[in-house]
């Protein structure tokens, strides 16, 4: 199940917070819970994804995008996602998060994020593409429109490479997933 209370209390927590600017760092503590847990009593690759969630709407809070979203009419998805798991998380353990947003493109945010240990070693990492999306007219809205809705620069700042090397594999990915191994199956059935 979604944790909303644990949204509702990390909003509830940084509702007194200063605004941030556009890609400014939102710092945020969550212990990770038994119901967080695999059966090698450590945090869940899957609730790894959920937890960010957790640090990522504060973020959107705090530099005005929630507000954006809701006067345009406009709603938020996740449209892809890469994280790197470096270092086990056991249960009961204290983590800092960092979410930011770092840039976009035409049709997306791309935000980061970081789970930090005490000793400020880094447990995991994530790119997170995010997709502005309008129900009524359907589709993706340009992230620079967004940014004008905010009374911020709609120009992104620069994207690293790092991110843009990222923004290419996936470009490159074939969609539908798996066709030439449908592909095999079908001719090996025949």
């Amino acid at each position: 199940m979604y944790p909303f209370i644990r949204m509702f209390w990390q909003f509830w927590r940084h509702r007194a917070d200063a605004p941030l600017p556009v890609t400014g760092t939102h710092e945020s503590r969550h212990i990770v819970m038994p119901w967080d847990l695999d059966m090698w009593n450590e945090l869940n690759n899957g609730r790894t994804l959920t937890l960010f969630d957790l640090g990522r709407m504060p973020l959107s809070k705090r530099i005005g995008v929630i507000d954006g979203l809701r006067a345009n009419g406009w709603g938020m998805a996740v449209a892809g996602v890469s994280v790197r798991y470096r270092r086990r998380v056991q249960g009961f353990a204290r983590l800092t998060m960092r979410s930011r947003a770092v840039c976009w493109d035409d049709r997306y945010v791309y935000t980061e994020q970081g789970m930090f240990r005490a000793d400020g070693e880094c447990t995991s990492h994530a790119l997170v593409r995010l997709a502005i999306t309008d129900r009524r007219q359907g589709g993706v809205v340009n992230p620079a429109r967004l940014m004008e809705a905010l009374g911020q620069d709609p120009a992104s700042p620069p994207m690293p490479d790092w991110i843009a090397g990222w923004v290419r594999a996936e470009a490159e990915r074939p969609w539908p997933p798996m066709a030439d191994a449908r592909a095999a199956s079908e001719t090996r059935a025949a």
